[in-house]
């Protein structure tokens, strides 16, 4: 159903918005972050430290810690330092949309290196550099959020650090710092990933396991991020969203900041999820991994050895897990790729706003939906009882249209009720409108019949390009 909001109110829904945004901006749903990039080699960590940038206000960035790549190691800072300034010329115009963006200044104060080396040898020692002292003093804040680590290349300066901790430090000192950390890593590119896991076993790590060597990439998670199809080797997905051709008119033409996303040379972005689900969007709960968002759903196991390992894992971790979603080539894929490729036309749409954001005046620009829910997003049920679901409050800050989509996202919960026949999921009535209801079935299932359902409800607006957000409501079916 489509609902025109624009009857007269929109001075309203702006004055709503503002203070929402307001609210947000306070910083009590953001996540500290601090990135390891080994940028200079492959283009794609310069194409993510663009988009990350333009959702600088949704994180509180505490560090850009350029780490070595290529046979020789380099190092180079530089090509951050470019791109930060780049996006001091458009910060001010991205403040004009959401507020709460960092300076130029304050980015360029946390940009750090790590030595010129990497794997085992630049552990230990004598091994300190900028960027290990950086982030052992950024663990150290006095802070409750915990601290996400995004590895874009090798992790040997995490592994040095927590080297130095351990070296340095008490036991209890030690596992205080650990459980500060949340790291997750684009697979392994140096040999410090499974030491860091074997030797720090209580660390919450994700990742997909293994090097390019032998195949490790082509069964990654985050390579569903773009169009790669030598490294991803899926189908499904939009590939139309990922082409040089649209990112040059989405992207490349928007600016100064446009102007240092290169041309992809292998694929889209591969380190881009590292921080999707750190993005307030209202899908993913970063503290969960299981639950799924942008940056694909993960869960806790220890993986069996493949032969692109570098060694066996010795500890679960947060790594790949399936899902079913039926695909723009009207097939069904059950994959650990479609976790992060069902949600492509969202965060491609989104990105491409964003952009706009960095050059165009509020007027000319979309903003997302805001998605209020009229109950709990927590819901105790029985089987067989009857759930109302509202979001009558949700508004569009440009008083666009919106199309509602509730539907369950099924691999979450931990209560299956999946027709393997007709590959149909839990009903929900009136799903495309403002309001919905599901009945709690009481078909057989293991365990029977109890457990949670997760709901999601995507509300896009029907301005250009059309925007996204969401809410999730977990049932928990009770006897």
């Amino acid at each position: 159903m489509k609902v025109n909001h624009k009857e007269g109110r929109l001075s309203l829904f702006i004055l709503l918005f503002l203070i929402l945004s307001t609210t947000f901006a306070l910083g009590q749903d953001k996540n500290r972050l601090v990135v390891l990039t080994d940028i200079g080699g492959d283009p794609d960590d310069q194409m993510s430290l663009v988009r990350l940038l333009v959702y600088a206000n949704h994180f509180d960035i505490e560090g850009l810690i350029a780490t070595p790549h290529g046979g020789e190691n380099f190092v180079e800072p530089q090509y951050i330092e470019s791109i930060v300034k780049a996006y001091g010329q458009v910060r001010n115009n991205l403040e004009l949309h959401e507020p709460d963006y960092p300076t130029e200044k304050e980015l360029l104060n946390v940009i750090a290196k790590s030595v010129n080396s990497d794997d085992m040898k630049s552990v230990g020692g004598s091994n300190d550099s900028s960027g290990s002292e950086l982030l052992i003093a950024a663990v150290d804040k006095n802070d409750e959020r915990p601290l996400w680590v995004t590895v874009w290349g090798g992790p040997s300066v995490l592994a040095h650090a927590l080297w130095k901790v351990r070296e340095t430090r008490s036991t209890e000192e030690l596992n205080e710092f650990v459980s500060k950390l949340r790291v997750y890593a684009i697979s392994d590119q140096d040999n410090t990933g499974p030491w860091i896991r074997k030797e720090f076993p209580n660390l919450f790590y994700i990742v997909t396991p293994g090097v390019n060597v032998g195949g490790g990439f082509h069964h990654a998670t985050w390579i569903a991020i773009g169009g790669d199809k030598f490294h991803g080797r899926f189908g499904g997905a939009d590939f139309s969203l990922v082409t040089n051709e649209w990112l040059d008119e989405n992207v490349r033409n928007e600016g100064p900041l446009g102007a240092k996303y290169p041309r992809w040379k292998f694929m889209m972005e591969g380190d881009t999820p590292s921080f999707f689900n750190l993005i307030n969007n209202g899908l993913s709960n970063p503290e969960r991994p299981d639950w799924g968002g942008w940056g694909g759903r993960y869960e806790l196991y220890t993986p069996k050895t493949e032969k692109w390992f570098l060694e066996p894992e010795t500890r679960p971790i947060w790594t790949n897990v399936q899902d079913e979603v039926l695909g723009n080539d009207g097939e069904w894929h059950t994959t650990n790729h479609a976790t992060i490729w069902r949600w492509r036309e969202a965060y491609q749409n989104d990105f491409s706003a964003r952009m706009d954001w960095t050059v165009k005046p509020y007027a000319e620009a979309n903003h997302p939906p805001e998605v209020i829910l009229d109950h709990s997003d927590y819901i105790v049920a029985k089987p067989g009882e009857k759930i109302n679901l509202s979001a009558t409050k949700t508004f569009d800050p440009d008083g666009d249209e919106l199309s509602y989509k509730w539907f369950c996202y099924e691999e979450p919960g931990t209560r299956s009720m999946s027709n393997s026949t007709t590959g149909i999921k839990h009903t929900i009535h009136d799903s495309d409108k403002s309001q919905a209801w599901l009945k709690v079935k009481t078909s057989r299932v293991m365990p029977p019949g109890t457990g949670t359902m997760h709901i999601i409800l995507a509300v896009t607006d029907h301005g250009s390009p059309n925007l996204t957000r969401y809410k999730r409501i977990i049932i928990d079916v009770v006897e």
